[in-house]
């Protein structure tokens, strides 16, 4: 089994209009780490973690657990890594809270009995309790509603969360519950995140985007001194 669980080499990728989004990004992450996703609005964060799971398609090669991420492995690629979208309501569509969580493992081809279990299983995980199992998801505070779109990514099992700005709408004592539900996952991390306190109680390393390029990959201290970069400035 390869020693890292997630490799990026040479992604490129241009936008429709030509212009170019990712401009050869190598790096690499190990398994049982968080790394820290840094950059400013445009520098290519989410259109990265977009590649890691296959949903764009760029030049270059990425391997999760060894296995390419490519349209054939796509299938397999779903089972090995999870996103969570920035907006928690564009991945709730589903008419009740536990049929969201269902979907997933439904998809993965397991029986409705299986789904619904593994769905139960995921959803008491991030603490929705089961008096909302039968609630429509968007009834839901902010808060709750990301561990829903969490917990539909959870139950499928996989080995990678990729985590894009999962503290936008949340209060502080919703980011500090956020925080303390993370740090409870075993799986991997990748966190694309403007908010460095909430970045540093989740991993030490992290990489900076700008423009498309990777600036630095390190600490996530010494980057954050490097480039004197406060998102809030």
């Amino acid at each position: 089994m390869p020693e890292n669980l997630l490799e990026v080499s040479g992604l490129t990728y241009h936008q429709p209009n030509g212009s170019k989004a990712l401009d050869d990004i190598s790096f690499f992450l190990g398994r049982n780490e968080n790394l820290i996703l840094l950059g400013p609005n445009g520098s290519g964060k989410t259109t990265l973690l977009l590649h890691l799971n296959g949903t764009l398609n760029g030049s270059g090669n990425i391997r999760v657990e060894g296995l390419e991420v490519t349209s054939r492995n796509l299938p397999e690629i779903r089972r090995k890594v999870g996103i969570v979208f920035q907006d928690a309501d564009e991945q709730l569509f589903m008419p009740t809270v536990l049929e969201d969580a269902m979907f997933g493992p439904l998809n993965l081809g397991l029986s409705p009995a299986e789904a619904e279990a593994a769905a139960d299983r995921a959803l008491a995980d991030v603490g929705i309790g089961k008096d909302l199992l039968r609630r429509p998801p968007f009834q839901l505070s902010q808060g709750e509603k990301r561990r829903v779109a969490l917990a539909g990514v959870l139950a499928m099992r996989p080995k990678l969360l990729l985590l894009d700005e999962p503290t936008t709408s949340l209060d502080p004592p919703g980011q500090k519950s956020l925080v303390s539900l993370l740090r409870t996952l075993p799986q991997s991390k990748v966190i694309a995140t403007h908010d460095i306190h909430f970045a540093a109680q989740l991993g030490s390393r992290a990489i900076f985007l700008d423009r498309g390029r990777l600036l630095a990959d390190g600490s996530l201290s010494e980057i954050v001194q490097r480039y004197k970069w406060n998102p809030y400035d």
